[in-house]
């Protein structure tokens, strides 16, 4: 019997999450808490809006287990404190993994992340709590990634890279192996990233950065 979860967050990411949870076939969507107004009394992809974020105290009561279903609006900070917030009310953070995902047995994975279809992780890979490894994203061997951090679709961090807390790293973006890239940076989409960036420096490239 599947166990039931529910998802936080309706926008377009909602949807990528949906596709991935009915894939991996391992739990029962119960409804989708958003807080936007206009949606409500409506659906997404079929499943119910089911309330706001005032009735995640009952509703956390009833399902236990929680997906955060947003992305990143601007920084990291919003998933990072709604995780909080529904970790003090009790909610339970499953991983989900697509089944056209390829994890290594040797990477560890933290609760609440979601590795998207045609995503890659391998030997030696460890990522943090609440994360996002997105569609077609390639962790090399050895690399850290820590809480609350966003893979984008097609992102190569190689092999020993080091990358913070809260940190956006763009669409077909890649690192030198060993780079390391401080907590809540952003990286832009499309760059090679050859020189260490700071925390909550914004990378958009070597040439723009000159």
């Amino acid at each position: 019997m599947k166990k039931n979860i529910i998802l936080i967050g309706g926008g377009g990411h909602c949807k990528s999450c949906i596709d991935v949870i009915e894939a991996e076939d391992k739990f029962e969507i119960a409804g989708i808490v958003d807080n936007d107004t206009k949606k409500q009394r409506k659906k997404v992809l079929g499943y119910e809006i089911i309330g706001t974020d005032r009735d995640l105290p009952k509703l956390i009561k009833e399902y236990k287990n929680c997906l955060i279903t947003f992305g990143m609006i601007k920084n990291a900070r919003q998933r990072e404190a709604k995780f909080e917030e529904l970790k003090i009310l009790g909610a339970k953070f499953p991983v989900i993994q697509s089944p056209y995902a390829v994890v290594s047995k040797n990477a560890k994975i933290g609760e609440g992340t979601i590795v998207m279809h045609r995503a890659v992780i391998n030997a030696g890979a460890k990522i943090g709590k609440n994360c996002i490894i997105n569609t077609g994203a390639i962790i090399e061997h050895d690399v850290t990634i820590k809480d609350h951090s966003h893979i984008a679709t097609g992102a190569i961090p190689n092999g020993g890279t080091q990358i913070g807390k809260g940190v956006f790293f763009g669409s077909q973006s890649r690192t030198v192996q060993g780079i390391k890239i401080g907590d809540y940076a952003f990286i832009a989409s499309g760059v090679t990233v050859p020189v260490n960036v700071a925390s909550n420096e914004k990378f958009y490239g070597e040439k723009a950065k000159k």
